[in-house]
């Protein structure tokens, strides 16, 4: 936690961090359902209640928002510690949401069983050059059921006339990202801790035969107790992803080496996004106790393509 500044805290398990022109943070709380910005100064504001699971966000080629809404996880809270646990008992379904961020308008863009596709948890986010996204479906424990859902990595279009589930089936997938040529999609895995890389081939395709016995070709996974969450991408193409357990942000080359990692205080640190005119102001979600915090990062973020 070197460096590190607290921007804000008594969120309720903070995630999907997207780093505004004017400084602020527009992120979600999990456990609230709702959407929040937050201000330079610390001060926090509701742009959107959509209730559920808000999860991951990103902005879309309309200037709107773009949230995974994974439909509600169980929490339960311990000596200052916030966690999720299974499922939610008012569960309402994974779908992806579009809002206005100057209404707060909530709009469900894709909800389960769309295009014979099964939402159960919609989880992160990112958007190509082409205007569509990638997004990964991180499932549902259920502990009365003993049973974990096996989930995908879906593509869709902004005005809802294809969703498509492209590679299945992933385990727990959770952090998505792409390579800043666009030519590569990454994919963090959970339970599993493991990145995986993707050929992309075209807008929501990726080659079958990359990998050994599929598409994913196995990048990195660490020893140790670590699982992994979110991620983002540097400017070089390093990938940053957003390690619980052995907290902090593992730094991930391309070629799949460990160039460094920036240890923190939060056993769930799960995300980090940049912002500042030289992409180098980090913002990073611990979540189990409800902090976002910022720091200088070591290089620029890549920045991505529609956040002005």
């Amino acid at each position: 936690m070197a460096n590190m500044e607290i921007v804000a805290d008594g969120l309720r398990f903070p995630e999907g961090p997207v780093a505004m022109a004017d400084g602020s943070v527009i992120l979600v709380e999990i456990e609230a359902g709702r959407i929040t910005r937050v201000r330079p100064d610390g001060s926090k504001e509701t742009v959107a209640e959509p209730g559920g699971g808000p999860n991951g966000l990103a902005i879309g080629p309309d200037g709107k928002l773009y949230c995974c809404n994974n439909g509600g996880f169980h929490y339960v809270e311990s000596n200052g510690m916030l966690a999720p646990h299974g499922i939610a008992p008012d569960y309402s379904g994974g779908r992806i949401e579009r809002i206005d961020i100057a209404t707060g308008e909530v709009e469900i863009l894709y909800k389960s069983g769309d295009f014979g596709c099964v939402l159960r948890g919609p989880n992160d986010i990112v958007f190509d050059g082409e205007g569509g996204f990638w997004f990964t479906d991180h499932g549902k424990v259920d502990y009365e059921k003993r049973c974990h859902d096996i989930v995908g990595i879906f593509y869709g279009k902004v005005d809802g006339s294809h969703l498509e589930e492209v590679i299945f089936p992933s385990y727990n997938p959770n952090g998505i990202g792409l390579s800043p040529d666009g030519k590569r999609l990454y994919a963090a895995e959970t339970y599993t801790c493991r990145l995986t890389a993707f050929n992309v081939t075209a807008p929501g395709k990726v080659d079958d035969t990359a990998g050994p016995g599929g598409p994913g070709i196995p990048l990195y996974r660490p020893a140790g107790y670590k699982f992994f969450d979110s991620l983002g991408v540097e400017e070089n193409g390093n990938i940053c992803v957003a390690t619980i357990g052995e907290c902090g942000i593992s730094v991930i080359s391309p070629e799949g080496d460990l160039v460094e990692f920036v240890a923190t205080d939060d056993i769930f640190t799960t995300n980090i996004c940049w912002g500042g005119e030289d992409m180098m102001d980090a913002y990073i979600c611990l979540s189990g106790t409800g902090r976002l915090a910022k720091t200088r990062w070591a290089r620029p973020g890549l920045k991505l393509h529609y956040n002005g």
